[in-house]
């Protein structure tokens, strides 16, 4: 059976499925700001900064520029915290998610909060995830790598981004478990606060490998740093080369961290409609879908109600894989 983190289908909207304010469309949203959950360099990073400032800015869909705050803590509950209790009803402010967010709420890391506590405004991407060694790391397939950590493990260290049990974790977890490895809790699995710093871990050669997704490695790909043994998709991914998929390679494991965008619960229908629009025009926006290739995004997009009811079925899907891999009770 294909472990599936995700829906993999992509939600089509022919027309009419988002209604905006003539009056607040016109006015576009001014001030606006993108608060990514954890340091610069990782995917949510990346979440606000490309789709969001860049591109709303450059589609004329937003009054002058996009500010980006980064707030890393806690696996991206400080911010989510931070949103519920201080900017409850800012308009202006949008914050960067995906799959690690609905993980997280599923597992109730994130406290008493829940998906309720925020609205889902959309996604516009689907981030693979890989399993990345150093360019001159002992590993030289996927096999070496499972092989040692089914032999030593606590001497073949799994770099992420996420928290122990979270989204990079789990994904290293599945292909463990597909493996063959009974004892999941062996595999030592160390946290970051974004990939950019746990990539880091790899190509200083002070980790065995990096769990994460395809848009976090493309710069170190290209500049030859590292090798990436695995690819959990259905598919290979163009943007990272001849990199085969796990399961060319035997393990039937897919993985996939969408890309979205959710807002403070206390915002107008309004606002939350306007923001539903500007994250559709930009995913279907040439501009959008050439620089997604380019990062190593699949094409993904749900957007409004729609988006709100994958979430929500998400978490549920999450809760109860993190339940068989005995992460929650």
């Amino acid at each position: 059976m294909q472990k599936l983190f995700v829906i993999s289908h992509v939600v089509l909207f022919l027309v009419g499925l988002v209604t905006v304010n003539p009056a607040l469309s016109a006015e576009k949203l001014s001030g606006t700001e993108c608060l990514a959950p954890a340091g610069a360099g990782g995917g949510w990073d990346f979440t606000c900064r490309v789709p969001a400032a860049q591109l709303m800015q450059k589609l004329d869909l937003i009054n002058g520029s996009m500010k980006v705050v980064n707030m890393s803590g806690s696996g991206g509950g400080k911010a989510f915290a931070y949103v519920v209790t201080t900017r409850n009803d800012d308009e202006n402010l949008i914050v960067a998610a995906s799959a690690a967010t609905a993980t997280r709420l599923a597992q109730q890391v994130y406290g008493d909060y829940k998906a309720d506590d925020v609205r889902w405004v959309g996604a516009l991407g689907m981030d693979y995830g890989v399993i990345v060694v150093s360019k001159d790391s002992p590993y030289k397939t996927l096999d070496d790598l499972l092989t040692k950590l089914k032999d030593d493990p606590k001497k073949a260290p799994i770099v992420g981004a996420s928290s122990k049990g979270g989204w990079d974790h789990l994904k290293a977890l599945m292909i463990a478990k597909e493996a063959g490895i009974k004892n999941l809790r062996s595999i030592n699995y160390i946290p970051f606060d974004n990939g950019g710093k746990a990539l880091l871990e790899v190509v200083a050669g002070r980790a065995a490998a990096f769990t994460g997704d395809a848009s976090e490695i493309i710069g170190q790909l290209q500049a030859g740093e590292v090798k990436v043994l695995a690819v959990l998709a259905d598919q290979r991914i163009p943007a990272l080369g001849d990199a085969k998929t796990a399961k060319e390679q035997g393990y039937d494991v897919v993985g996939g961290n969408w890309r979205a965008f959710y807002a403070p619960a206390g915002i107008s229908d309004k606002a939350y409609e306007v923001w539903v629009a500007n994250v559709k025009a930009v995913a279907m926006s040439p501009e959008w879908t050439e620089l997604r290739k380019k990062n190593g995004l699949a094409e993904f997009t749900s957007f409004g109600k729609d988006f709100d009811a994958f979430v929500r079925k998400q978490i549920a899907n999450v809760a109860e894989i993190s339940k068989e891999l005995g992460i929650i009770k």
